[in-house]
């Protein structure tokens, strides 16, 4: 009896949600905890997974339909066989052979086993060298966005996850990816690599791409940002569920809070070079990447520690002080932007930091966020610069009382001891709720900030 598939709640307050997208189609062989379709509700957008292993039997709810939870949206016959592919695929899917009624679905090639051939050759890319084991990172320290399935995969096959181009949201590699690189390695020499990145279009004296994709663990080396299909001209396009969402808290928090902003110019150059020393090892050692983002996040909880009021909330007439800092970090996706929250940053270390960003981030753009991660934020950071952006003004993320929003950073040329020097400078920008503070004190908060990331002192490790 085939197993249902409910639409699931993703927090107590939470009574229905959107399919934004199948991800499988009826027919198609699933194995348990893979990816099923994409969620969005009003706290978060997430990709949910199958409960068990077989064939996605029937669907029942369309894409961009809003339903309640617990409703069957499908079945998944547990341990089915594949159905017959429609005319003209042979009995191939995604580069796997056909799989006979009597064996399991779903079950990648064991390695060292030719299993037949795809229907039509790979395109002909150059063939790295043979990685000498399964990396979870590009050459240039780029994360790579799979599932717990596809990096199974990546083991037993022994593929360097780097060398494959995901098709998936955000980049992200599925199954058919992998499938597809491992049954073209070998067939023969042609084989999917990933490209190579394009031509860097900033001035060699400021590299803003190596600085893009150390903000975040955002991809770097002139990679561009993906961007989402909105249509053509003249057609009339709905919003996505994500931007509605966004439109609407966004015109309320404009609607709410006395909005202000401040400005300020800050001197990276030590924590350029500190970066530059260290990124190397922070990878080798941690497996992370050491974001410029974390040194903001550090700088930020310093100053919050010394105005509080920073980190507050408005209750009627009354200012809510918080005990703890949960940072939330934008995060931009093809469809939108999202914010994940890191919680008690007041409590971590400056690698535990960069643990949680790194984490939330990564999550955020493969839709596995829960729905603990996007709330009780009490203070948020936002990266406008990343994409060559000399600053912007952000909007406050409401409940919050203040958003610190970073410009790009670009070396050019300053006045240091009357005499000019070239140095790598950002911009700073604190939109904040003037019910709650003052300029005074919002100018304080970014004195502050700026002498912490000016005068870097604090332990990276």
């Amino acid at each position: 009896m085939p197993t249902e598939v409910k639409m699931p709640q993703m927090g107590e307050s939470i009574y229905e949600g959107t399919i934004t997208k199948w991800l499988k189609k009826a027919g198609d062989d699933v194995a348990k905890d893979e990816p099923l379709y994409e969620l969005s509700t009003d706290k978060v957008d997430t990709e949910i997974p199958s409960p068990v292993s077989g064939r996605l039997e029937k669907i029942a709810v369309a894409a961009g339909k809003k339903v309640p939870i617990h409703t069957v949206v499908c079945w998944v016959e547990e341990g089915a066989p594949a159905a017959a592919p429609p005319s003209g695929v042979g009995g191939v899917v995604a580069g796997m052979p056909p799989v006979a009624p009597e064996q399991e679905p779903a079950a990648p090639p064991p390695a060292g086993e030719k299993p037949a051939p795809p229907p039509a050759p790979a395109k002909p890319v150059p063939e790295p060298a043979a990685p000498s084991a399964p990396s979870e990172h590009g050459g240039d320290g780029e994360r790579v966005f799979a599932s717990p399935l596809v990096r199974k995969i990546a083991r037993e096959e022994n593929v360097d996850l780097s060398q494959i181009q995901g098709t998936g949201g955000g980049g992200r590699i599925t199954k058919e990816d992998i499938l597809a690189y491992v049954e073209s390695r070998k067939a023969g020499p042609a084989i999917a690599a990933r490209p190579a990145a394009a031509p860097a279009l900033a001035p060699a004296a400021a590299p803003p791409s190596e600085v893009a994709g150390a903000m975040a663990g955002r991809p770097a080396a002139g990679a561009a940002p993906a961007k989402p299909a909105i249509g053509r001209p003249g057609e009339v396009v709905p919003m996505s569920p994500m931007r509605a969402k966004i439109a609407e808290h966004m015109v309320m928090s404009k609607r709410t809070s006395a909005h202000v902003h401040t400005v300020f110019e800050v001197d990276l150059s030590k924590i350029w070079a500190l970066r530059e020393r260290e990124k190397d090892d922070y990878e080798r050692v941690y497996s992370l990447k050491l974001t410029f983002t974390t040194f903001f996040a550090a700088a930020a909880a310093e100053a919050i520690k010394e105005f509080p009021t920073l980190n507050s909330s408005v209750n009627g007439t009354n200012i809510i002080l918080k005990r703890e800092i949960h940072l939330g970090i934008a995060v931009a996706l093809p469809d939108g932007l999202i914010v994940p929250v890191v919680k008690n940053v007041e409590e971590k270390s400056f690698l535990g930091l960069q643990r949680a960003i790194s984490d939330v981030a990564e999550r955020a753009r493969l839709k596995k966020l829960t729905l603990d991660d996007v709330q009780g934020g009490t203070f948020t950071i936002t990266n406008p610069g990343i994409y060559g952006g000399l600053f912007g003004t952000p909007i406050i993320n409401q409940p919050q009382v203040a958003i610190l929003g970073v410009g790009g950073i670009e070396k050019r040329p300053v006045v240091i001891d009357d005499a000019i020097a070239i140095r790598p400078m950002c911009h700073l920008v604190l939109g904040f709720d003037h019910r709650v503070i003052d300029g005074a004190v919002a100018d304080q908060f970014m004195a502050k900030v700026k002498n912490v990331l000016q005068n870097w002192s604090l332990p990276i490790k």
